[in-house]
C-alpha cells in the first residue's frame, strides 16, 4: 500500500530540509557547520594575495644582504688595516741571521741589510687591544705563514698550553625576542643563505694557508676578502690584511667575525616588514570578513526567505525589506519583494478567476440541467420546443463563455511574451469606426471620431503596442456604447496627445453608469445590461479583458459619465497609453 507522506508544517522549515515535494529543491548547507562561508573565504583569498605575495617578495632582501656584507666588509678591511699598520710600526724587529746562513732573496732587509720579523709577544698585545676594541676575531701569520697571535687563543692558567676562548650570544634577548628569532632562522634566514659560500672550518693549529685570501695578501700586497658559512648556518666574514714594514710583507693580518650584525639588521628589517604585514593582514581580513557579511549574510537571507516563500502556502514569510540600502543587494531585495507580491496577486487572481469561472458556469449548466430533466417528462410538443430553445441558449451562452474565458486565461501570457511595436491609434480608431458604420441598419448608432484641435499636420499618436490587443480594447469600448446607444445615436471618439500620453475618449449617449459603479464595471463577471436585452447575451468579460490589456501596456482606464445641467448624458470610456 502506499504510505502517506507526513505534511510540512510552516514551523518545522529549516535549513537543509526536503519540502518533500517530489520537485527539484535546492537545501542550504547548515550555517554551524561552517566557519565562513563560501562567500568570505573567497573574499579573504582575493583580498590577501596581494599583501602575501608582497610581503613574501620584501622578506628575501638578497640586495640588502649583499649591500650590508659589502659594507660589514669594507668597514673590516679598514680596521684591519689600522691594526696591520700599528703592527708594521710596533711589531717588527731585526731578526738574527744564523752563522753561516747567507741572506737570501725571500728575506725581508732592514737598513743594515738584516731580515725584518714579527716580534710575536708584541705583536700578539696589539692584536689583541686593537682587535677587541672593534670587536673582531684577529689571526697574525708571519711570512711562512706561521700563527704568531690569535686573539681567541689564550694562555691557560699556570702556563699550561692554550685556550680557545669563544664568544657567547647576547644575555639581553627576551624569550619572545629568542622564540620569533628561532622561527626566523628555521623558515626565512634558514632559506635566506647562499648555500654556494664556502663551509667555515675551525682548525685547531691554523696556518696562512689554510686562508685563501691570506695567502693572497702575502703574495699580491692587497687586503682580500671572503664570506663562508658556518656548520650552524651562520656566516663568517673574513678579511686578509697584509702587515708591511717600509712596503715590505713581513706577514699577514686575518680579521673575521660572523654575521650576527648583518642578520641582525635583516631580522629587524623583516620584523618591521612583519610587523606592517600582521596590520594589514589584520585589516584585510577585517574588511573582508565585514564585506563578505555586508553581502553573504543579506544575500542568504534573501534566500532563505525566497525558499520559504516556496515552500508556504500564505504570505507569512515576506521576502526582508533591503532597500534601505543603496546597493545592488538593496535593487535585489527590492526586486524580489515586487516579484513575490506580483506572484502573489498573480495566484489570487488565479484564485478569484477559477471562483468566477465555476461561478458563472454553474448558472447555465444548472438551468440547462433543469431544462433536460424537465424536456423528458413533459409531453406536449409546445413547452418541449421551448424547453429545447432555453436549452440551445444555455449551450450557446456556455460555449460563449468558454471562448472568452480561454481568451482571458491566455491573454496575460500573450501579453508577457510579444513583442511591442509602434501602433498608430489614430488610425486604428478610424478603421474600427468605418467598420462599425459600414452596417446597414439605419437604427444602428454611428460613429465618429472627432479631430484633434491641437494635433499638428502629419503627427501621428504612435504607442508602444500590439495592435492587435489594442484593437480588441477599442472593440470593446465600441461594441459596449453600440449596446447602451439609443437607436440611432452618436458615438464619439476623441483621439489626442497629453503630453507624454496619447488620451482616448470613446463617449456614448446612453443612460449612463449607475453611481458608484464606475470601477466595478471592470471586474470579471459584472454584468449591468440595458433594459430589454436578453439575458446571457454577454460574459461580462469584455471590460475586464480591456482593462488587463491597458494596463500591460503601462495605460490606465476609466470611466465616468457625461453630466451636463446635472443631467446624465452619457458614459464616457477614457484611455491612457503612454506615447512611443
Amino acid at each position: 500500500m502506499p504510505t502517506k507522506k507526513p505534511d510540512l508544517k510552516l514551523n518545522d522549515l529549516r535549513v537543509g530540509a526536503s519540502s518533500g515535494t517530489g520537485g527539484a529543491d535546492y537545501d542550504f548547507p547548515p550555517r554551524r557547520m561552517r566557519l565562513l562561508s563560501p562567500l568570505t573565504s573567497r573574499f579573504l583569498a582575493v583580498n590577501l594575495a596581494a599583501p602575501v605575495l608582497l610581503v613574501l617578495g620584501l622578506l628575501f632582501l638578497d640586495e640588502y644582504q649583499d649591500t650590508l656584507i659589502a659594507t660589514e666588509l669594507e668597514a673590516m678591511s679598514t680596521q684591519g688595516e689600522l691594526i696591520a699598520s700599528a703592527i708594521g710600526e710596533g711589531a717588527v724587529v731585526v731578526a738574527k741571521t744564523p752563522r753561516g746562513r747567507r741572506n737570501t732573496a725571500n728575506d725581508d732587509f732592514g737598513p743594515t741589510g738584516a731580515p725584518r720579523v714579527i716580534d710575536g709577544d708584541s705583536a700578539g698585545q696589539l692584536v689583541r687591544n686593537l682587535s677587541n676594541l672593534a670587536h673582531l676575531r684577529g689571526q697574525l701569520f708571519d711570512r711562512s705563514g706561521a700563527l704568531v697571535a690569535d686573539t681567541r687563543l689564550m694562555q691557560g692558567p699556570g702556563g699550561a698550553g692554550e685556550v680557545l676562548v669563544l664568544d657567547l650570544p647576547p644575555v639581553n634577548e627576551g624569550p619572545v625576542v629568542r622564540f620569533a628569532r628561532n622561527i626566523y632562522e628555521t623558515s626565512i634566514g634558514r632559506y635566506a643563505y647562499d648555500h654556494s659560500l664556502e663551509p667555515y672550518v675551525e682548525k685547531s693549529k691554523a696556518t696562512a694557508s689554510d686562508y685563501a685570501e691570506a695567502t693572497q695578501a702575502l703574495n699580491t700586497g692587497e687586503a682580500k676578502s671572503v664570506v663562508r658559512l658556518r656548520s650552524d648556518r651562520q656566516k663568517i666574514l673574513s678579511v686578509a690584511v697584509p702587515v708591511q714594514f717600509y712596503k715590505q710583507i713581513v706577514g699577514v693580518l686575518v680579521v673575521s667575525r660572523d654575521g650576527a650584525n648583518v642578520d641582525k639588521r635583516l631580522f629587524a628589517v623583516r620584523g618591521s616588514i612583519l610587523g606592517m604585514f600582521a596590520w594589514v593582514l589584520a585589516l584585510t581580513v577585517l574588511t573582508s570578513i565585514y564585506l563578505a557579511n555586508a553581502i553573504a549574510r543579506p544575500i542568504r537571507r534573501l534566500a532563505l526567505a525566497a525558499m520559504q516563500v516556496r515552500r508556504a502556502k500564505n504570505r507569512r514569510y515576506p521576502i526582508p525589506d533591503l532597500s534601505g540600502r543603496d546597493d545592488e543587494i538593496g535593487e535585489l531585495s527590492a526586486a524580489l519583494r515586487d516579484m513575490t507580491e506580483s506572484l502573489w496577486q498573480r495566484l489570487d487572481a488565479i484564485e478569484h478567476f477559477a471562483a468566477d469561472v465555476a461561478h458563472e458556469i454553474k448558472n447555465p449548466l444548472t438551468s440547462l440541467r433543469s431544462a433536460v430533466e424537465t424536456v423528458a417528462r413533459v409531453k406536449d410538443p409546445e413547452q418541449q420546443k421551448k424547453l429545447m430553445s432555453i436549452i440551445m441558449e444555455d449551450v450557446a451562452r456556455l460555449d460563449r463563455l468558454i471562448t472568452e474565458i480561454s481568451d482571458a486565461s491566455r491573454l496575460d501570457a500573450e501579453l508577457s511574451r510579444a513583442e511591442m511595436e509602434p501602433v498608430d491609434v489614430g488610425r486604428l480608431v478610424e478603421a474600427l469606426a468605418e467598420v462599425q458604420n459600414a452596417n446597414d441598419n439605419p437604427a444602428a448608432p454611428k460613429v465618429q471620431v472627432a479631430p484633434d484641435d491641437n494635433a499638428k499636420v502629419g503627427d501621428a499618436l504612435m504607442v508602444p503596442g500590439l495592435e492587435t490587443r489594442l484593437g480588441q480594447v477599442f472593440r470593446n469600448l465600441i461594441s459596449n456604447a453600440v449596446s447602451f446607444s439609443p437607436p440611432a445615436g452618436t458615438i464619439t471618439i476623441h483621439a489626442s496627445r497629453d503630453k507624454r500620453h496619447v488620451r482616448i475618449t470613446v463617449e456614448d449617449q446612453g443612460p449612463g453608469i449607475h453611481a458608484g459603479k464606475e470601477e466595478d464595471i471592470f471586474n470579471r463577471f459584472y454584468t449591468e445590461r440595458p433594459e430589454g436585452e436578453k439575458f446571457g447575451t454577454h460574459s461580462g468579460l469584455g471590460l475586464a479583458i480591456s482593462k488587463q490589456i491597458v494596463e500591460a501596456h503601462r495605460g490606465t482606464i476609466t470611466a465616468e459619465n457625461i453630466v451636463e445641467n446635472d443631467q446624465i448624458k452619457g458614459a464616457r470610456f477614457i484611455v491612457r497609453l503612454p506615447a512611443g
